[in-house]
C-alpha cells in the first residue's frame, strides 16, 4: 500500500467523524428533533449554503464519472458539462426567497411537507416519497460506487473492502450528526474539492508539457477529441443543449437540492449564496472535466473511465499531495451521499410514517426510528453497489431524469401558480415518472435529446390541462390553501 496516499485521506475521514460527533450535541439538545436532524434547524449562513449546495451536486458523476467520460470522449464533454455552472444561482433565483418564506410558515421540513401542504393529498404525498426512494436509491448507489472505486485505486483493496470502508465512514456521521453535520462537512468538502481541482489540474497540464502540447497531441490522435462533438460525433447540439435542462435549470426538481433553499437563515445569506456557489462550482466543473480530457495525453489507454482521476492524481503529483488531492473527489462523493440518505430517510420517516401511520408518535419513537431507518438504508444502497456498472455517471443522470420529471412542476408551479391542484400535480408526476421511464428502457435519447427533455414537457402539459379541467373540484380547500399560501 502507498501510505504517503493513504494516511492523508484517513486524516481527512477522521475529521468528518469528528465533525459528526460534534454536531450530535445539537440533536441532544434540540427541542425539535426533526428540524434539527432533517434541516439543522434552518440556520445556515451564506458561505455554508453556497458551499453545501456545490457539494451536494458536485457528486460522484461530476468528479470521477464525468471526467472519465471527458476522457473519452474530449472538450465536448467539457461544453456539455458547464450547463452545470447556473445550477445554484438559477435554484436559489427561482425557489430561493419565496420557497424559505412558504416553508418557514407551513413548518415543512422536508420537500414532501411542502406538496403535502400545498396539494392537501395522500396520493401525491405516497407517490413522491416512493419516487424519492426509487431514483435515490439509484442515485445513492452511483455514490457507493465511486467512493469504493476511489478507495480500491490507490489503496490495492478490493472493490468490496473499499466501498465497506466507505459506507462504514459515511454512515457513522450521517446517523450521528443529521443535517447540521451535513452542512458543516459540506463546507470542509466543497474547499477541498476547490483546492483538489486547482493542485491537479495544475499537475495534470505541467506533466503533458502544457497546454498547447496537450492539444497538439489530442488533435492528432483524433481531431474530434478537440471538437465541440465528441470522439464518436455523438455529442449534436440537440443532444448537448438538452443536458441544460437536466442539469442546468431541471435541478430545481432534485429534492436534495430544492431542500437547501429552506434551510438559510435570511435573505442576505441567500445572495451571498447565489454568488459564491456559481463561481465554485464553474470552476470546478471546469477544472475536474479539462483534467479528464487532458489525463489521456498523460495517462493513455485507461479502459476503466471511473479510475481516471484517482490514476492522473497518483501519476502527476507526489504521494502525500496526492492523497490529499485526491480527498475532493471523496469529498464530492461523501457529501452528495449524507444528503441522500437522509432524503431517503425523511420520505420513510416524516413524510409517511409520521404523516400515515402513527402521527401521535413521541419525539424518542421518532429519533430512534430515522437513526435506524438511516442506517438500514445505508446498508441496502451498499449491498446494491457491490456490483458496479462501468460508468456511474449514467446511473447518477438516470436518478437525476428521473426526480426532475417528478417534481419540477409540482414544486414551480405550486409555488407560482394558484390554479395548480392536487389533480394536476399527482397527473404531473405520474406522466412524468411514467413515461421517462418508458422512453428510458425502449427509446433512450428519443429525437437525439436527453432523455428527460420529453417527460419534462409532458409533465408540465399535464399538470396545466388537468388543474384547468379540475379546477371547479373541492373549491374550498382549494381556496383555503389559497389563503394560507398567498394570504387572498
Amino acid at each position: 500500500m502507498n501510505w504517503d496516499v493513504i494516511l492523508p485521506l484517513f486524516g481527512f475521514l477522521a475529521i468528518v467523524f469528528l465533525i459528526g460527533t460534534y454536531s450530535s450535541k445539537y440533536i441532544r439538545k434540540a427541542p425539535d428533533f426533526l428540524q434539527e436532524y432533517f434541516l439543522g434547524s434552518r440556520q445556515l449562513n451564506g458561505f455554508i449554503l453556497a458551499l453545501t449546495m456545490v457539494a451536494t451536486f458536485g457528486s460522484a458523476s461530476s468528479f470521477i464519472g464525468g471526467p472519465g467520460v471527458a476522457y473519452n470522449l474530449g472538450l465536448g464533454w467539457v461544453l456539455l458539462a458547464m450547463s452545470q455552472l447556473v445550477t445554484g444561482y438559477f435554484t436559489l433565483a427561482v425557489l430561493g426567497k419565496k420557497f424559505a418564506i412558504v416553508a418557514r410558515k407551513i413548518n415543512a421540513v422536508t420537500l414532501i411537507d411542502f406538496l403535502k401542504e400545498r396539494y392537501q393529498s395522500k396520493w401525491v404525498v405516497l407517490l413522491s416519497a416512493a419516487s424519492i426512494v426509487v431514483f435515490l436509491f439509484s442515485a445513492m448507489a452511483a455514490q457507493w460506487v465511486g467512493g469504493g472505486r476511489l478507495i480500491e485505486s490507490f489503496t490495492g483493496l478490493s472493490y468490496t473492502a473499499s466501498l465497506f470502508i466507505f459506507a462504514s465512514s459515511v454512515l457513522v456521521y450521517v446517523v450521528i450528526g443529521g443535517f447540521r453535520a451535513v452542512a458543516i462537512t459540506d463546507s470542509l468538502q466543497g474547499i477541498v474539492m476547490f483546492i483538489g481541482t486547482l493542485l491537479l489540474l495544475i499537475g495534470t497540464i505541467v506533466a503533458g508539457g502544457g497546454v498547447s502540447n496537450i492539444m497538439t497531441e489530442l488533435a492528432v490522435e483524433n481531431p474530434d477529441l478537440v471538437s465541440p462533438f465528441g470522439a464518436d460525433r455523438s455529442l449534436t447540439p440537440l443532444f448537448v443543449s438538452s443536458f441544460w435542462i437536466l442539469v442546468g435549470v431541471g435541478v430545481i426538481g432534485l429534492p436534495q437540492v430544492a431542500v437547501r433553499a429552506m434551510s438559510y437563515r435570511d435573505s442576505r445569506a441567500m445572495h451571498k449564496a447565489m454568488i459564491v456557489g456559481t463561481l465554485v462550482v464553474g470552476f470546478i466543473m471546469l477544472g475536474m472535466h479539462l483534467i479528464g480530457v487532458f489525463a489521456r495525453v498523460v495517462v493513455p489507454g485507461i479502459e476503466i473511465g471511473d479510475k481516471v482521476m484517482p490514476l492522473v492524481a497518483l501519476e502527476v503529483l507526489p504521494g502525500w499531495l496526492a492523497g490529499i488531492v485526491l480527498a475532493a473527489p471523496m469529498a464530492a462523493v461523501m457529501s452528495t451521499v449524507d444528503s441522500l440518505l437522509l432524503l431517503v430517510s425523511s420520505a420513510v420517516i416524516k413524510d409517511v410514517y409520521v404523516n400515515y401511520v402513527k402521527p401521535s408518535a413521541t419525539q424518542r419513537q421518532v429519533k430512534m426510528l430515522s437513526i435506524s431507518i438511516t442506517a438500514i438504508i445505508g446498508i441496502l444502497v451498499f449491498l446494491m453497489a457491490i456490483d458496479p456498472p462501468d460508468f456511474l455517471i449514467w446511473l447518477n443522470l438516470f436518478a437525476f431524469g428521473g426526480l426532475e420529471a417528478a417534481f419540477i412542476w409540482p414544486i414551480v408551479l405550486g409555488l407560482y401558480w394558484k390554479k395548480g391542484n392536487a389533480y394536476g400535480a399527482f397527473a404531473s408526476m405520474l406522466i412524468g415518472v411514467g413515461s421517462y421511464m418508458a422512453i428510458h428502457l425502449s427509446v433512450p435519447n428519443l429525437f437525439g435529446m436527453h432523455t428527460v427533455v420529453l417527460p419534462v414537457a409532458l409533465s408540465l402539459i399535464g399538470y396545466v390541462l388537468v388543474s384547468l379541467i379540475t379546477q371547479h373540484k373541492h373549491q374550498i380547500e382549494h381556496q383555503q390553501i389559497i389563503q394560507r399560501f398567498w394570504g387572498i
